[in-house]
């Protein structure tokens, strides 16, 4: 798992949701933004996706053999990840997480 000072994290996600909020990424009312989030991230397989990507960038077919998922599965899984903006898309097949999914791993006990 990626490993991060608290305050180098922190200014680090601070500045990618600057980035996020002027690009127009993030959305209008907190509220939803949240209620989206926790909506993501109640399925266990979504939160191992983003666990596994806090370890290193993985490709749409590694994500689809790691998990066991067909490819209609893993493109729900991972675009509702990138939607909440957990995790993003390095290049057309590559994902990476995001500081916002880093966040959530350092904050979050994801024990099942």
């Amino acid at each position: 798992m990626i490993i991060m000072v608290d305050e180098e994290l922190m200014d680090r996600r601070q500045e990618w949701y600057e980035q996020a909020k002027k690009d127009g990424k993030l959305k209008a009312n907190p509220t939803e933004d949240h209620k989206a989030g926790l909506k993501a991230l109640q399925n266990p397989v979504r939160r191992h996706i983003l666990e596994s990507l806090g370890e290193g960038k993985m490709t749409f077919d590694e994500v689809m053999d790691k998990f066991d998922l067909n490819d209609v599965q893993a493109k729900l899984d991972l675009d509702m990840l990138v939607d909440t903006l957990y995790i993003e898309k390095e290049d057309e097949e590559t994902y990476v997480i995001t500081p916002r999914g880093e966040a959530f791993l350092v904050n979050v006990d994801l024990r099942d």
